[in-house]
């Protein structure tokens, strides 16, 4: 909500001074992922997790994701994508950004959380949709263990291809494991 006063308020100084400004941004913006699965609708939580909704919103505007796998498929815990190519080849990213994971959201079922490293702000592309409530995964402390994964948005359409893609055989894959047998690609990604 501050955000949103924030923005409004700096708009009102501009339009004061005669310059044309766009309006505040959406603080529920959506994501269309056209996956060979099927579609996923993915709502954003710009006001709670603004860093993170950002980037991720860079990324799609950079066409970043289209082409990409759904790489790591373990049923009963999470999905994870946007990282890289179907030959598993890492597509190269923008710097990483900071963990938003104090924001108080939850990793339940269905919502989209940042993947990272061991280092608390490592997070850069990777994303992953949880398949179940997964409160180890929540923020519990400071330390790299504890400090959890920064919640951002959650599916609102499309949780049926999430679970499809869920059920996929997974195997190795070169040094990686959990990669689904029969590629899932994530054909394009969009703002609604």
């Amino acid at each position: 909500m501050k955000l949103l006063v924030l923005a409004t308020i700096f708009c009102l100084l501009l339009t004061a001074q005669g310059k044309a400004v766009a309006a505040p941004a959406d603080p529920r913006p959506r994501v269309i992922m056209e996956t060979t699965a099927g579609e996923i609708t993915i709502e954003l939580f710009a006001e709670e997790a603004p860093v993170t909704t950002a980037n991720f919103l860079q990324y799609v505007r950079d066409g970043f994701y289209d082409g990409l796998i759904f790489h790591r498929v373990i049923p009963g815990f999470v999905i994870q994508g946007g990282g890289f190519t179907p030959d598993m080849e890492q597509r190269p990213t923008r710097a990483a950004i900071k963990n938003e994971a104090t924001n108080g959201l939850k990793n339940l079922r269905g919502t989209l959380s940042m993947a990272r490293t061991g280092v608390v702000d490592s997070a850069t592309s990777q994303f992953f949709v949880n398949l179940t409530d997964n409160a180890n995964l929540d923020h519990r402390g400071t330390s790299p263990n504890a400090y959890g994964y920064a919640v951002f948005g959650k599916v609102v359409e499309g949780m049926e291809v999430v679970d499809q893609i869920a059920a996929q055989p997974t195997a190795s894959k070169g040094f990686f494991q959990d990669v689904p047998v029969q590629e899932i690609e994530i054909i394009k990604a969009y703002t609604k």
